[in-house]
């Protein structure tokens, strides 16, 4: 069982809602003409931001390498009667994308968890159909962050570059929001990084 299949149950709690609301607004002012298109929330937890924007969709595909996260979607699709909704138990890894296509993929606050981001970068590229989007949040580079396991935020100018390498174009991003104990229990930003295929 994985850290996060660990607190599936318990990880809606006000603060992670609180940020929820926030990356959503951000998210909802890069969406376009999304009807008649499909969504993909790449490591999407147990959902907080894809089943806000579903509802932009004809379809939206929930996936996670978490089985209890994606449980706790499963149950939440059902409270809500979300009908454009489906869930997938798994991760894209060396090119491997579960043959998964989608117009719009989210990524957020999922690549501080991903060792090699320029692997992931390369997969959702390839499940982007064409003239789809990506949009990235996460967390700003941050010094007083040190986890063996974590990335402690990411460079803009980095990662975009990485993006472009991955062969993204009209690559964007900026920082959107600032807030107080929001990683590992210290004040951090967050940015948001849009790009086309």
């Amino acid at each position: 069982m994985t850290v996060f299949d660990q607190i599936a149950q318990h990880y809606d709690f006000l603060k992670q809602l609180e940020l929820a609301d926030v990356i959503t607004k951000e998210i909802k002012t890069k969406l376009e003409d999304t009807k008649g298109k499909n969504a993909l929330d790449y490591g999407c937890g147990t959902g907080l931001i894809g089943l806000q924007i579903a509802d932009a969709f004809e379809k939206i595909l929930f996936v996670d390498s978490s089985k209890e996260m994606i449980h706790v979607v499963d149950q939440k699709i059902e409270q809500m009667n979300q009908t454009n909704a489906k869930t997938i138990v798994g991760s894209f890894s060396n090119g491997n994308t579960m043959n998964l296509k989608a117009d719009l993929i989210v990524v957020s606050l999922v690549f501080l968890h991903v060792p090699d981001p320029h692997d992931l970068l390369k997969s959702l590229y390839q499940a982007l159909n064409a003239e789809g989007q990506l949009v990235v949040v996460d967390f700003d580079k941050n010094e007083k962050i040190n986890h063996e396991k974590v990335h402690n935020g990411f460079s803009q100018i980095e990662l975009r570059k990485q993006v472009e390498k991955a062969g993204f174009k009209s690559v964007s991003s900026r920082t959107f929001y600032h807030g107080q104990n929001i990683f590992m229990n210290q004040d951090a930003s967050i940015f948001s990084l849009d790009a086309k295929k």
